[in-house]
């Protein structure tokens, strides 16, 4: 799954560890999600996409489709 934190961390002008602090979580944790290294829980997941102003989707990008029968 790819994400878009990284863009909107930066967009809105936050270091790591802002985003960290604001999020409740480790400067490690979201280096980790943005260099795609960890995939957030769904908590987490709702809280970046809450704190900036999106939808899950605009931030998590997944390609998967289902398959054919």
């Amino acid at each position: 799954m790819n994400n878009r934190v990284k863009h909107f961390r930066e967009t809105a002008g936050w270091s790591q560890g802002e985003l960290a602090r604001r999020l409740g979580v480790s400067r490690q944790t979201i280096n980790a999600v943005e260099t795609d290294k960890y995939d957030p829980s769904l908590p987490l997941a709702l809280r970046m996409a809450k704190l900036f102003a999106v939808q899950v989707p605009e931030l998590f990008l997944d390609d998967w489709k289902p398959q054919d029968d």
